[in-house]
C-alpha cells in the first residue's frame, strides 16, 4: 500500500478567520498524534490571510479511514461549514520516473 496525501484549501467566512485558525491548530495537534499520520501541516496564503492550506500525509488508506473516525475529525466536520468554504483533494502518488 502507498501513502495517501490530503490537501485542502479552506477560506474563512467573513469575520471567522481567528476561529478557523484556532480549530485547525487543535486539529493539527490531535492528527499528528495518530499512529498512521506521517505529516499534518497548516499553511497560510501570503496573498489572502483568510485562506489556509492543509497538507496531510498518511501511511495508507486505512490510516485515512481511521483519521476520519476520530473525535477530533468529527468535531471539525461539525464546525467547518460554518467557518469556511473548503475544497479537499485525496491524492495518490504518481511515480514521475514511469511517465
Amino acid at each position: 500500500m502507498s501513502n495517501v496525501k490530503i490537501m485542502a484549501i479552506l477560506t474563512a467566512k467573513p469575520g471567522r478567520t481567528d476561529e478557523l485558525k484556532a480549530l485547525l491548530a487543535t486539529l493539527a495537534a490531535a492528527s499528528r498524534a495518530e499512529e498512521g499520520n506521517l505529516r499534518w501541516d497548516i499553511w497560510r496564503d501570503q496573498a489572502n490571510p483568510d485562506r489556509f492550506a492543509l497538507d496531510e500525509l498518511y501511511r495508507n488508506a486505512a490510516a485515512v479511514a481511521a483519521h476520519r473516525e476520530t473525535v477530533h475529525y468529527q468535531n471539525y466536520l461539525g464546525l467547518i461549514n460554518d467557518l469556511a468554504d473548503r475544497t479537499a483533494l485525496l491524492l495518490d502518488p504518481v511515480d514521475a520516473a514511469q511517465q
